[in-house]
């Protein structure tokens, strides 16, 4: 801590009339800086106002359970669907107007809320609270209208439905999927001019067939003519782009004459793999290209709030501005409250490398990151059993145990069990031998968590992190209960035992996932696939979206047009899908008529089915049979947005997390951090906690770093320990925006707000070549 002497030696940087300025405005300008390093922190970029009551009502707007409210009401919002005609679940209007207008209410207080934060010029110019506004004026106007017409028994259309997905994409929480659709809209002029170029030649390719088939009287398997029709010719020819009537459309004319083949053969090299392949090369470049220009401009948001908070409380100490540790505490701890004590202290060691009792701006700029590295504070405990029968368990025989089970060779001598219990699940389960051998194997499961749970601290076995020790444990109880059960029922041989015996089969297969803990491959897959999680569930947003507007439309155009009977029902209306339209279609006779459009469920299911691709044709001609030809625009509409554009950024994001998750090394800051770690003896090393040194008890306990030697902090801390818990569970933008931050000098100050608001992908910016090769 720093003395008096010190003390006396700062200097403010702003004049006040007396030499400390009022204690009311001190924390005043301490939660504005918290504002900014929060910002930073989580990556916001919501221009605040920055007066006492604005800057506390942005820390309410900020609160999580603020943004857990909107949440829920834009879940019940777009859940509405599955209550209202086509509905899975009918419910009266009166029900579902008033539950829409409860969530309308919340949107618009969220809303008003922003509006009270913001400045109103930034406000205003805001696209996203535009959206919202309009949004909510169009929905009030369709529900009196809709209301009045269904009081006068007049049926209409509830067009605004399909509007909101808007509430989703719109709010501030929402910007990984706003970010999403900028990709996508940024990537569209380039991906057009490849899809009209693709479409060029298929009309060229249509319009070949029409003259090489149309005039030799070929018919189709139903007995349709073949080839006629230039807009049928054109959509069987987009459908064969998919592979999903090959080799049904090349049949006809195949069987004519064979050399007809090379026509399809040729259309299907150059339309299915050479430009398709383009699409996916021109959607994956422009994503990296604009994936970039985000990260930076997130990097240098970032930078300006840090220094904006750092300005506000700097003081000058010789020649230098710094902020003194007792701001940085307090800031440190506005910012993180629930942080412990230990790792406080652990946080300023770093940065205050000299221990001058201040922070200078190199050091105060990496705070945001500092803190959203997750330190794990560790109390390491003895084993109840070391303290119960001391002599015992400190003995030869059972230190022989104990370190027999910390041993590498146990784990390999259980991966070669479960590999021959595979084998056994693959056998016979009614052969007498294999049952009674799951005995044998539930035993030797049984008796390796018993062994563990004696090496092992209890609590540290099963502690929060320790996913697979859980995992393991209750697959283990679950198998045992229900081995147990299906043996009982059928030794009284009074019940079908069927349904325990499909869960006993499951369970046994369950535990084979134990084999990816084991090999380091499988474990680094597994890893890149727990980083890139976070962003997958961004796309999942952003694919809830178009199947949301997608099954809106569908279930207007398309509901009742299509019926479900029983499949054993054999009346005439039940084969043809109750519409006579259907009659000899290929959609009846396959018995397609659960793939309707009659409610929410129904219609995701159809889109899924569409977004696979293998059927588009024979779907698409059902419902086109049942309505008009032009209903086959919309399925051509959901596959090329959803198959050809967001499918494509899907795989570019995989790409990208790939190449970033297996080239990336650990940040500077995490490395300070591991540093200091060890440095102050209190360090838990990452190979230390795989497999048997588990020590993940975590018990953070508010004791600080007292004394100055080494010996002296590691008796106060006794059993504390620290180790990072967070390096498995980054996100790809975290990786990228770390990789791009390590390219700006420490004291660079960056660009101005509005340079960074107008980035475009073709500015210049720092180059470094592991950035280039990996984004």
């Amino acid at each position: 801590m720093p003395g008096a002497g010190r003390a006396a030696g700062v200097r403010r940087l702003r004049p006040q009339p007396s030499e400390e300025p009022p204690a009311q405005e001190e924390d005043q300008n301490l939660l504005l800086a918290a504002a900014y390093v929060s910002d930073a922190q989580y990556n916001r970029n919501v221009p605040f106002e920055t007066s006492p009551r604005a800057i506390r009502l942005y820390y309410f707007y900020n609160h999580w359970t603020m943004q857990v409210a909107i949440y829920f009401f834009i879940c019940v919002d777009l859940s509405l669907a599955l209550f209202e005609e086509p509905a899975l679940f009918p419910l009266p209007f009166l029900a579902t107007s008033l539950a829409e207008v409860l969530c309308l209410t919340a949107f618009f207080g969220r809303l008003v809320h922003f509006a009270k934060v913001t400045p109103q010029m930034v406000f205003w110019k805001d696209t996203k609270n535009i959206c919202i506004m309009v949004t909510i004026v169009l929905t009030l106007i369709d529900l009196i209208i809709y209301g009045s017409l269904e009081a006068v028994n007049v049926h209409s259309v509830r067009w605004s439905r399909a509007l909101r997905p808007v509430f989703l994409i719109n709010f501030p929480e929402s910007r990984q999927i706003r970010r999403t659709f900028r990709s996508i809209r940024n990537t569209l002029p380039d991906i057009l001019y490849v899809f009209l170029l693709f479409m060029f030649s298929v009309l060229i390719f249509s319009l070949m067939a029409l003259k090489l088939f149309g005039d030799r009287g070929l018919k189709t398997v139903e007995g349709l003519p073949y080839f006629t029709n230039i807009l049928d010719i054109v959509f069987e020819l987009y459908v064969l782009v998919t592979t999903a009537n090959s080799p049904d459309v090349m049949m006809p004319a195949y069987n004519f004459n064979w050399w007809y083949c090379l026509y399809f053969i040729t259309y299907t090299i150059i339309n299915t793999y050479i430009f398709m392949s383009v699409f996916l090369a021109v959607v994956y470049n422009n994503y990296r290209k604009h994936l970039k220009n985000e990260i930076r401009k997130l990097a240098y948001l970032k930078r300006h709030k840090m220094i904006e908070a750092f300005n506000i409380l700097k003081v000058k100490v010789g020649t230098e501005f710094v902020v003194t540790e007792a701001q940085w505490r307090r800031l440190a701890k506005v910012v993180a409250p629930h942080i412990s004590g230990p790792h406080l202290e652990l946080l300023l060691r770093i940065s205050d490398e000299g221990q001058k009792g201040h922070v200078d701006k190199v050091n105060f700029l990496r705070l945001a990151d500092l803190l959203n590295i997750q330190v794990v504070t560790i109390n390491i405990r003895r084993h109840p059993l070391e303290d119960w029968m001391p002599r015992v368990y400190r003995s030869s025989a059972s230190l022989l145990v104990q370190r027999m089970v910390q041993h590498r060779i146990f784990v390999w001598v259980y991966d070669v069990i479960i590999l021959i219990n595979a084998i056994f699940i693959a056998l016979d389960e009614r052969n007498p031998f294999i049952s009674y051998a799951e005995w044998l194997f539930l035993s030797l499961y049984i008796i390796e968590i018993l062994l563990k749970l004696y090496t092992y601290e209890p609590r540290a076995y099963f502690g929060r992190r320790q996913f697979w020790n859980w995992f393991d444990t209750l697959i283990i109880i679950a198998a045992l209960v229900a081995t147990v059960a299906n043996t009982t029922i059928q030794s009284a041989r009074k019940y079908n035992s069927q349904q325990i015996l499909d869960i006993v089969l499951i369970l046994r297969i369950l535990r084979l996932l134990r084999i990816i803990v084991s090999i380091q491959r499988f474990r680094v897959i597994v890893t890149t696939l727990i980083n890139i999680g976070p962003t997958i569930l961004t796309f999942g947003g952003l694919v809830l979206v178009v199947y949301y507007v997608f099954a809106i439309i569908g279930m207007e155009a398309f509901h009742g047009k299509v019926r479900f009977s029983d499949p054993n029902f054999t009346s005439p209306d039940a084969l043809v899908c109750g519409n006579p339209a259907l009659k000899d279609s290929a959609f009846a006779r396959d018995r397609y008529c659960k793939n309707n459009f009659n409610d929410l469920a129904s219609s995701f299911i159809v889109l899924m089915e569409l977004t696979v691709v293998n059927h588009l044709l024979l779907l698409a001609g059902g419902f086109a049979l049942v309505t008009h030809q032009a209903a086959k625009l919309y399925f051509i509409g959901f596959h090329i947005v959803v198959v050809i554009l967001i499918v494509n950024i899907f795989i570019a994001f995989i790409l990208e997390a790939f190449f970033v998750a297996y080239s990336l090394e650990k940040s500077e800051v995490e490395t300070a951090i591991e540093k200091k770690i060890q440095e102050l003896g209190v360090g838990i090393q990452e190979e230390e906690m795989q497999d048997g040194k588990l020590v993940d008890n975590v018990d953070a306990k508010d004791s600080g770093f007292s004394g100055d030697d080494g010996d002296n902090k590691r008796k106060d801390l006794k059993g504390l320990y620290f180790r990072i818990a967070s390096k498995k569970y980054r996100t790809v933008d975290a990786l990228l925006q770390q990789m791009f931050e390590s390219e700006i000098a420490p004291e660079e100050e960056g660009p101005s707000l509005d340079e960074i608001l107008n980035f475009s992908p073709g500015d210049l910016y720092p180059k470094n070549p592991n950035f280039e090769n990996s984004a």
